[in-house]
């Protein structure tokens, strides 16, 4: 199960408050001991020179006044004990007896020659009582452990509060969310109440949808159109086989009414076909890409396929540039017959039909593969919808109700499929149609013109 985003964040924050804490307080009382301990040694050292000064430099027959002069110096130190016996053993000086033998102490052990007329040495043992630092040590440890422990659980359950508090933008984000119904229109959430931090994340969800409404309006769309589009032909269907079936007819008018229907069945089929290209498309069918050492002679190849439309719309064609290209050379195939079948629809007669290949100068740039023909342009308002599927920008035009608007849409997947895009041109004297194609080119030629210019109304 995966964890609260609240409670990790709470649970590092009191982590981190127990190190930091423990470790400020660890701090403060190693820098304590280690300055009590520090004073001890002092303490006792100092006491230790005096010592060996005093027994050094007393005489014989005057160790009551050196052990006078011992109780002067040890006198308010009731955490000091002094032995001093002589090379006998015998004890000459005892004081505070009782820390001799205590636990927690400093003990020095002191040797000090006497003067010359009593060259015997006398042994010293000096011991500093440590319990009280020690209990001071303890009792602090103790205060800053409690400290520490009540300092961390203060703040984590602040920061718990806190964390809950803030994560609450996002829980209204949830409500919003959850309020938006798949038919909720031009719904969206409202950031204006939200953080800095969350407006991306709320701009990004909006414009994410925006794109599914837009989505949605297509396939609502879509479907709408192949609806229509399959009627028309299917209700042609239904009708002819009816009026066939009413009476007996002879075999020339049977074969009449066959050869209709196959013409509408065939159409039904390309639209099956271009429909279910277009759904590979979408799901990203893999591509054959190989190297095109020539885009105008693939351009020729297609020209020449078009070559009986041409002439009966009396066009003549012209191919300027050249580019070599990775690309999967039999959908570029499709993709440009699309649109010179389209512009040769479009295009006024006796007038040039122009494929035009540009290679960008940038290194790795693209290239542009386009047909212009001459003739009324494309009102602004509708190009940007052109490669739309089942979409006519004049339903009215000649040989409309055969074309089924599934031509440029297809341009328009093959031209994403290579991770390019298709773009339409028009102005007053004519309509330019074709792909930005991105990749490596393998070099290309000069700009040349092809003389595919055909003469139509000569050549008949």
């Amino acid at each position: 199960m995966t964890a609260s985003l609240g409670g990790a964040l709470s649970r590092w924050l009191a982590v981190q408050t127990v190190l930091g804490l423990g470790g400020v307080c660890a701090a403060v009382y190693l820098v304590i001991a280690l300055t009590l301990a520090q004073r001890q040694e002092e303490s006792i050292a100092s006491k230790e020179r005096a010592v060996a000064e005093v027994l050094a430099g007393h005489r014989q027959g005057h160790e009551t006044q050196a052990g006078h002069m011992l109780d002067d110096m040890l006198a308010g130190h009731g955490e000091l004990a002094l032995r001093v016996t002589d090379a006998r053993g015998e004890i000459v000086y005892l004081r505070n007896p009782a820390l001799l033998a205590s636990q927690g102490q400093v003990r020095r052990s002191i040797e000090v020659n006497g003067p010359p007329e009593r060259p015997h040495a006398v042994f010293a043992t000096l011991v500093l009582d440590t319990r009280a630092d020690d209990a001071l040590l303890r009792r602090l440890g103790w205060t800053l452990l409690i400290a520490a422990l009540a300092g961390a659980a203060t703040v984590s359950l602040g920061a718990f509060w806190r964390v809950r508090r803030g994560l609450s933008p996002l829980r209204q984000l949830v409500a919003q969310t959850a309020g938006i119904a798949a038919r909720s229109g031009g719904q969206r959430l409202d950031g204006s109440a939200q953080p800095t931090e969350l407006q991306p994340l709320i701009g990004q969800f909006n414009a994410l949808l925006d794109r599914v409404a837009d989505a949605h309006g297509q396939l609502e769309a879509f479907n709408a159109d192949a609806a229509h589009e399959l009627n028309t032909p299917l209700a042609t269907l239904i009708s002819s086989c009816e009026l066939a079936l009413r009476r007996s007819r002879g075999e020339e008018e049977l074969r009449e009414t066959l050869a209709s229907n196959l013409e509408d069945l065939r159409r039904l089929a390309g639209i099956v076909a271009d429909m279910l290209f277009l759904s590979q498309a979408d799901r990203g069918t893999a591509l054959r890409s190989e190297n095109v050492v020539s885009l105008a002679a693939l351009a020729g190849e297609v020209l020449e396929f078009h070559e009986a439309a041409l002439q009966e719309s009396g066009l003549r064609t012209a191919i300027d540039g050249d580019a070599s290209l990775a690309v999967d050379a039999r959908l570029l195939r499709r993709a440009l017959s699309n649109i010179v079948g389209n512009a040769t629809r479009y295009a006024t007669p006796d007038s040039i039909l122009q494929v035009r290949i540009v290679p960008e100068p940038a290194p790795g740039g693209s290239v542009r593969m386009s047909v212009r023909n001459e003739g009324e342009g494309i009102a602004a308002e509708h190009l940007p919808r052109i490669f739309d599927r089942f979409y006519r920008a004049d339903s009215a035009r000649p040989q409309a109700d055969r074309n089924h608007g599934l031509g440029l849409s297809i341009v328009a997947a093959i031209a994403r499929m290579h991770g390019g895009e298709a773009y339409a041109v028009s102005d007053g004297a004519g309509v330019e149609i074709g792909l930005r194609l991105p990749g490596e080119q393998a070099g290309h030629g000069p700009v040349s013109s092809w003389a595919h210019a055909r003469d139509a109304a000569a050549t008949a």
